[in-house]
């Protein structure tokens, strides 16, 4: 008995140095991959477990050369500025669809997009600040259209909290049109 409680006091300074290191158990975000939340057109929050494409390097090679993309999975492109952007399909082979949001985290618009198409592009109509690639049908199937909002939830550094701490971002979707 004596010599487990010994062996048990050994072990203490270990355990404590794991328990530093590790994160806190509320971070829903790693460097490459977080859990975002979207205000459907119903009210609900609906989750997405993104991978987050922050580099130039990163933005470039996107979902290029993936065979699948898990349910309820995507891919947020984070630009460090709000500007017209446009994407393509080359040398993606999964369906995607594309929103497009503004600096606000409001869903402006939504493609869907024709896989290892490169004579279409999808350009956005007005300014963004992120783009958001999840497989096609997934916004239609929930409920998720043009003004929804995003609560980036801590994924994107110091100005998610601008972002999220508005009540208007995570605020029901106006507009509630047929398929987006």
């Amino acid at each position: 008995m004596l010599s487990d409680l010994s062996i048990m006091a050994n072990f203490r300074p270990i355990i404590l140095i794991i328990f530093l290191f590790l994160p806190p158990s509320s971070a829903l975000c790693s460097r490459n991959t977080c859990v975002i939340y979207i205000m459907n057109t119903h009210g609900k929050k609906i989750p997405l477990t993104v991978e987050l494409a922050l580099t130039k390097q990163e933005r470039n090679r996107g979902l290029m050369h993936r065979k699948k993309l898990g349910a309820d999975r995507g891919m947020l492109f984070v630009f460090k500025d709000s500007s017209y952007r446009n994407f393509w399909m080359k040398n993606t082979t999964i369906p995607l669809s594309i929103a497009y949001i503004d600096t606000r985290g409001r869903i402006n618009e939504i493609y869907d997009m024709k896989p290892l198409d490169i004579s279409v592009t999808y350009p956005s109509s007005m300014p963004a600040r992120y783009a958001l690639e999840v497989n096609r049908g997934w916004f239609r199937k929930n409920y998720i259209s043009r003004g929804c909002g995003i609560d980036f939830h801590g994924c994107i550094g110091q100005q998610d909290s601008i972002i999220t701490g508005r009540t208007d971002v995570v605020a029901r979707c106006p507009y509630q049109a047929p398929g987006y």
